[in-house]
């Protein structure tokens, strides 16, 4: 049968429609905007902290405030959090029994969430623990996000946590949809952030491996807009940069919200289609970004703004009221068996006590006052204490946060000292006591001097013992002089040091945090086998488990690392803190001298072997030098030159 050529012209005019309609559609779609609320390594600071200037900084309660006027803005904004939401001030006592932070994240309205290290203080069963606490609450709580990180199938509380993961709905990934857009959101760890987390008991998969895969899973389920919650963060060194290098390696990321490294981004990073973006820790931001996108998924920057969460910001009344309630129980239940209240004033200071600076090797007020409380910890809260010189220790690494001048109140001080979790299951490290020979306390010297400069967090501050180097001296034999001493308080805001020699082969008694004190068996290694600490008990043999150095005090309470520090400062009352803390006592001598004495005096093997070498280097590069003139003298001369020196 014939076909008239009118039918057959209509019938290509609809098919060339048919194939033109979608380019016409997509070429006048209009463009999608996203808009992204974002925090990261919030560490439990549900009330706002003093600043130096005087002012406040963070709370919950402000930061409600500032999300409900951004989303009045933007309705269809996400908000999500980059980790370590946990651990950071008395709140976190909370954390096991009531799930303070995943509950009052839920009221301000969270979609999303990662988990950093510090979720596993409490090891995976306190993990465990507070999940189960959230889903008991009945209370909203937002999504938990964790595409790499699962429990140890070695852990004999395997099943228990995922069960607990399985009843909260811990997932890889989300699909969200918002505002007429699909998102697909997932979680990560990062390496570093493993690292940090080494009573997890889980397991690290393949970061760039999990990703990929979420990736194309969530777009093979139609997801148009993919964004990370990452705790891996990023560093000024690109090959040090985790979420950076993630970025590389994954196609498909739109944004990366990047935790862990506490990084106060004030642009966003952009690695090829992707954008990382960090607001800084402590909500103290609150991070908006808005991109606007195409169908093709090309994107451009229409806004990125830290909004400070400060003084000028009011306080939302039903967040204020939750974070009241979660006060109180803190007084209640973890404080009362200390004798104290969450606002309770300790005693007062005249000065700035500031956290020390990273990788700055000075000596820090902080820490020597942090340091002196251990000391006298020992000596006045233990039963039975021996009557033995004792040498206290504290690091960098565990001082969490500054004491300003004014009023010291219980709660600032566990800020100070707010990591950890103790054998008894409860929130802050314990302190410990180990014995170290003369030697080995010399070689503790040597770590402060030589592995702070790669390891900033391991950076020590002592009592009872003081010590000279020179920054610019050997590695490992920087260390000059070392010195036992004792304080004798006098009247008033004065106090007198009596100084003794170290004897080496004399066992030391050495009081420091459990954190500080599970490092010390990490020396040799941090220091390529040529340092060694091997932590003692009492009679000299080797310890075995750190839980066996527990100090106790009268009443078989474990004696935490703040409440040293908070019972210390107690002991001054009305009078103050004395003004010997003011600044730095020298009791940590820090030389930068290039003078050749200052270099050489005393060295050790590792000092003259290197000086060996370089012995060596010189005569090898003196017989290279003078064998390359001979030969250039022979090829210019030819054999004239031989005859005419050996008189031929």
């Amino acid at each position: 049968m014939r076909v008239p050529r009118r039918v057959v012209g209509a019938l290509m005019a609809l098919v060339l429609l048919c194939t033109l309609l979608p380019t016409a559609v997509w070429a006048g779609a209009p463009a999608c905007t996203t808009t992204v609320l974002f925090t990261h390594d919030l560490h439990s600071h549900f009330l706002p902290q003093r600043t130096e200037d005087g002012g406040a900084s963070g709370g919950y309660a402000r930061l409600k405030t500032a999300l409900d006027r951004e989303r009045a803005e933007h309705p269809d904004a996400l908000v999500v959090d980059g980790g370590d939401f946990s651990v950071g001030s008395l709140i976190q006592t909370l954390y096991t029994t009531q799930a303070a932070e995943l509950r009052t994240m839920g009221a301000m309205g969270y979609d999303a969430a990662t988990v950093g290290n510090h979720e596993f203080d409490h090891k995976g069963t306190g993990f465990a623990q507070m999940l189960n606490a959230a889903v008991l609450s009945g209370d909203r709580v937002p999504a938990l996000l964790m595409a790499n990180y699962w429990p140890s199938a070695e852990d004999p509380n395997q099943l228990d946590i995922q069960r607990a993961m399985a009843a909260y709905g811990v997932k890889d990934s989300v699909l969200l949809e918002r505002g007429g857009v699909t998102y697909g959101i997932f979680g990560l760890m990062g390496e570093d952030s493993h690292d940090c987390a080494p009573t997890s008991g889980f397991v690290l998969e393949d970061r760039v491996k999990s990703a990929q895969r979420c990736v194309d899973s969530l777009k093979e389920q139609g997801a148009q807009f993919i964004i990370c919650l990452s705790h891996s963060g990023t560093n000024e060194k690109e090959k040090k940069s985790e979420d950076e290098q993630l970025a590389k390696k994954v196609e498909g990321i739109d944004l990366i919200v990047s935790g862990h490294t506490h990084t106060t981004l004030t642009e966003p990073i952009v690695v090829g289609d992707t954008y990382i973006v960090s607001a800084g820790p402590y909500c103290e931001n609150l991070g908006s970004i808005t991109l606007t996108w195409s169908a093709d998924g090309a994107k451009s920057l229409t806004d990125y703004r830290l909004i400070p969460i400060d003084e000028t910001v009011p306080e939302d009344p039903e967040i204020s009221a939750m974070v009241e309630g979660w006060k109180s129980q803190v007084s209640g239940s973890y404080l009362a068996r200390y004798g104290f209240s969450y606002d309770q004033v300790l005693t007062t200071g005249g000065f700035d006590l500031e956290t020390p600076e990273s990788g700055l090797q000075e000596g820090n007020a902080l820490g020597e006052l942090v340091a002196d409380a251990f000391l006298w910890a020992s000596r006045e809260l233990v039963a039975d204490a021996p009557s033995v010189h004792t040498v206290a220790v504290t690091a960098d690494g565990v001082l969490r946060a500054p004491l300003y001048a004014g009023e010291i109140t219980a709660s600032q001080t566990f800020d100070v000292l707010s990591m950890g979790v103790g054998e008894d299951g409860t929130s802050g490290f314990p302190l410990v006591e180990v014995y170290l020979t003369g030697k080995e306390l010399k070689a503790a010297a040597e770590v402060d001097a030589s592995v702070t400069p790669i390891m900033p967090v391991v950076q020590l501050y002592l009592s009872g013992m003081s010590y000279s180097f020179n920054t610019h001296r050997m590695f490992f034999n920087r260390v000059t002089e070392v010195q036992l001493y004792q304080d004798t308080v006098g009247d008033g805001n004065s106090r007198d040091r009596a100084y003794t020699q170290i004897d080496d082969d004399q066992l030391y008694r050495v009081v420091t945090g459990m954190y500080s004190a599970q490092m010390l068996g990490t020396v040799k290694s941090k220091s390529m086998g040529l340092l060694s600490l091997e932590p003692k008990m009492a009679d000299g043999s080797p310890v075995t488990d750190f839980n066996d150095c527990i100090l106790y005090d009268k009443n078989g309470s474990e004696i935490k690392e703040w409440y040293a520090l908070a019972a210390y400062l107690r002991s001054f009352g009305e009078n103050g803190l004395p003004d010997w803390y003011a600044a730095s006592d020298g009791r940590k001598d820090v030389n930068r001298s290039w003078s050749p004495i200052q270099l050489l005096k005393h060295p050790n093997w590792i000092t003259l072997a290197a000086l060996a070498v370089l012995v060596l280097v010189a005569l090898a590069v003196y017989w290279a030098v003078r064998t390359l003139v001979r030969r250039q003298r022979r090829r210019r001369y030819g054999g004239g030159y031989r005859r005419r020196r050996f008189g031929r």
